[in-house]
């Protein structure tokens, strides 16, 4: 619609290879730069930078990394815009050490992160600045119980793949978990806008 020009990556092999098919089945090889690499290795400038819900992966250890690799890859007017998943500020710093049942069970390895780990990476190593946040938690909340509802309208078909019972009790519990960790506000998602200084749009105004 718009005539953009999109480079993403990917360092799994299976969502680099998904990817490919679907760009190729839409026509959209002329668009579309797909890479198969870690955002460490990226190089280049861009306009804008998209990061949904990615930073999980990334660890705690690694934001000041993760952001300032971010700041170099954009122009001096460039904006990065990070949708993650959080836990509140005053939480953070025992979770990130702490085991639960996603890290344990669903995501290995995951980290959530928080606004003020987030902003305060940014701070330290980098010259952007937040301009907008939205929070979009009691929409993840609603959107766990529609997952969850069309998980079991399809149960046969999960079953037909082979997963056991066991399987299907414990994916119910996950999305049952993080639906009311969403309805409760213990967990949240926002969208942060963040911008570099040459950067003259102005952010979007609430709804």
């Amino acid at each position: 619609r718009f005539g953009c020009r999109v480079t993403t990556t990917t360092i799994s092999r299976h969502q680099y290879e998904g990817a490919r098919e679907r760009i190729r089945t839409a026509g959209l090889e002329d668009r579309i730069t797909l890479l198969q690499e870690d955002y460490r290795d990226l190089r280049g400038t861009f306009d804008r930078l998209v990061s949904i819900e990615m930073i999980e992966a990334v660890g705690y250890g690694y934001l000041e990394i993760f952001m300032g690799c971010c700041a170099r890859l954009l122009k001096p007017d460039g904006m990065l815009l990070l949708q993650g998943i959080t836990m509140p500020d005053h939480l953070f710093d025992r979770y990130k050490y702490s085991v639960d049942f996603i890290n344990r069970y669903i995501f290995p390895g995951s980290c959530l992160t928080s606004v003020a780990s987030l902003t305060g990476a940014a701070a330290r190593s980098t010259d952007l600045r937040l301009v907008h946040l939205e929070d979009i938690t009691s929409h993840y909340a609603r959107t766990l119980g529609e997952w969850r509802k069309r998980f079991f309208d399809r149960i046969d078909d999960v079953r037909s793949l082979g997963y056991p019972e066991e399987f299907i009790r414990m994916w119910e519990f996950y999305l049952c978990y993080c639906e009311a960790g969403f309805a409760e506000r213990y967990i949240g998602d926002v969208q942060l806008l963040f911008t570099k200084p040459l950067c003259r749009l102005e952010a979007p105004l609430p709804a």
